[in-house]
């Protein structure tokens, strides 16, 4: 029994319809995110992972973790604020540390960070965020100011 032309169209339709609304979930970027206190435990227990803090320059200045590399980048979106990250690839490559993107908020700066640090070819699994960022830090005594 062969389904009639109009029915046909519906289900050809409401397949693409499916497929189209699904593809951009399974294409979606997976970013990788560290919590703060697995950050803390690891640099309390002597772990050196580079911490790429991308914060505006007050921001930073007001508060940072301690020993994390100052990039002024925030938000990452320009070519401009990208080319504030370049001087840390070749450090980030000579390493072989994880890399601990640490923005304001752990949201859109910090994956656009990811995002261009991939494209020159440092590797995803290396890379993590700092959930809720800097602003989501809960350990006081763990903060330095100044530059």
């Amino acid at each position: 029994m062969s389904m009639h032309p109009v029915w046909r169209r519906v289900a050809m339709s409401a397949t693409a319809l499916t497929l189209a609304l699904a593809m951009p979930l399974a294409i979606a970027q997976q970013y990788n995110y560290i919590a703060p206190t697995e950050l803390k435990q690891r640099l309390e227990s002597g772990s050196k992972p580079i911490l790429l803090d991308i914060q505006v320059e007050d921001d930073y200045t007001k508060h940072h973790l301690p020993g994390a590399v100052p990039t002024y980048a925030y938000p990452a979106k320009t070519d401009a604020e990208r080319a504030k990250l370049q001087p840390t690839v070749s450090q980030i490559m000579a390493s072989k540390e994880d890399v601990i993107i640490v923005c304001p908020g752990g949201g859109s700066g910090a994956k656009n960070t990811v995002d261009y640090l991939k494209a020159q070819g440092v590797p995803e699994s290396r890379m993590k965020i700092l959930e809720k960022g800097q602003k989501g830090w809960p350990f006081p005594e763990l903060v330095t100011t100044g530059k």
